[in-house]
């Protein structure tokens, strides 16, 4: 299936971006705001003066400090906590006194525990939230709506639990909404779409426990990337589909979806499509020809019946396996005349 770029690799890519920033500060040598460095010796504190820390000492410039990223007014503008499996405890509350920071980025931090401070809801001017890969748990706390400059929200792979909160529907700016691998339970609100932008790159929501209904609102947001799969979701998700739409990927597998597939026009630049493990009905439609830069198709274990587009032989047969009566290659059955 084809994916979006991962998080680690995105990470990566900042870090590369970070490091120049964090030498240019490093050449100024200059301290950053007296409010800025209090804070960070206050999460410091709250972190219980770990090893993680060692650089953040009182007569160093704190925007020389591992982790930190300050801009040209010296004011902390990012913090990044990445990838060290020794950190332990909780988020602290004290982050909240960061007011200039536009970027928050945990990352691979297994041993950090409990729940989103409501300290966060204070950064106004935060446009990246990523946690991912840490123990975090319980709800997606509903105060992240008052983040209303959030472009990207990423709160994949930890514990969360509960429901998607409705007041994410203020933020109007979403770019990524990646929700990936938690435990999230109920619907999946309209939430994500504002007349006003109504393009979301990114609607990552794959293994959670969601179900019911797509939003029929869906059928006017321009979705690139979007990964479903492995919830408990029921109905119609032919909203996505649509010749001029931007979709690229999209993977619906292994869940309870159940529409007819003759009457979709696939989006003409789709690159791969994931539908296995539906109930799926209806047939392939012909204009699937048109998608030419389509790498993967699967639509294994629906109830598809008819004959599979000549342009789609070239693909594997386990694509096309245990449905009602496709036919055709690269299926075995021919289909009768």
């Amino acid at each position: 299936m084809s994916t979006p770029p991962s998080a680690h690799a995105f990470l990566v890519l900042l870090l590369l971006v970070l490091a120049g920033a964090v030498i240019a500060s490093a050449e100024n040598n200059k301290d950053c705001h007296p409010s800025d460095k209090a804070t960070l010796l206050a999460v410091k504190s709250a972190f219980g003066n770990q090893s993680h820390f060692a650089s953040w000492t009182p007569s160093t410039p704190c925007c020389d400090w591992h982790d930190i990223t300050c801009n040209d007014a010296d004011r902390v503008i990012i913090l990044l906590f990445f990838e060290d499996v020794n950190l332990t405890g909780t988020i602290p509350d004290a982050i909240s006194g960061l007011t200039e920071l536009l970027v928050l980025n945990l990352y691979y931090l297994p041993a950090i525990s409990g729940p989103i401070p409501k300290g966060i809801a204070k950064l106004s001017k935060l446009t990246s939230l990523s946690i991912s890969l840490t123990s975090v748990s319980g709800p997606i706390p509903s105060f992240l709506g008052a983040l209303t400059k959030l472009n990207d929200l990423t709160l994949s792979s930890n514990s969360l639990t509960g429901t998607i909160p409705a007041s994410l529907a203020g933020l109007r700016y979403l770019d990524t909404i990646d929700l990936r691998n938690n435990r999230l339970t109920g619907t999946i609100p309209p939430l994500f779409y504002n007349s006003k932008s109504p393009i979301i790159s990114y609607l990552l929501l794959s293994n959670n426990h969601l179900s019911g209904s797509i939003p029929t609102e869906f059928a006017a947001v321009g979705f690139q990337f979007i990964d479903l799969s492995h919830n408990a979701l029921t109905g119609d998700a032919s909203v996505f589909f649509g010749r001029t739409k931007e979709l690229e990927s999209i993977n619906l597998s292994h869940n309870a979806l159940s529409f007819d597939l003759s009457s979709v026009e696939f989006p003409e630049e789709m690159q791969a499509m994931d539908a296995s493990y539906n109930a799926i009905r209806g047939g392939i439609p012909a204009q699937v020809a048109n998608v030419t830069n389509l790498r993967q198709f699967n639509v294994s274990y629906n109830k598809l019946c008819g004959q599979v587009p000549a342009a789609l032989a070239r693909l594997d047969v386990y694509n096309f396996q245990h449905n009602k009566c496709l036919c055709g290659a690269p299926l075995p059955d021919p289909c009768k005349k």
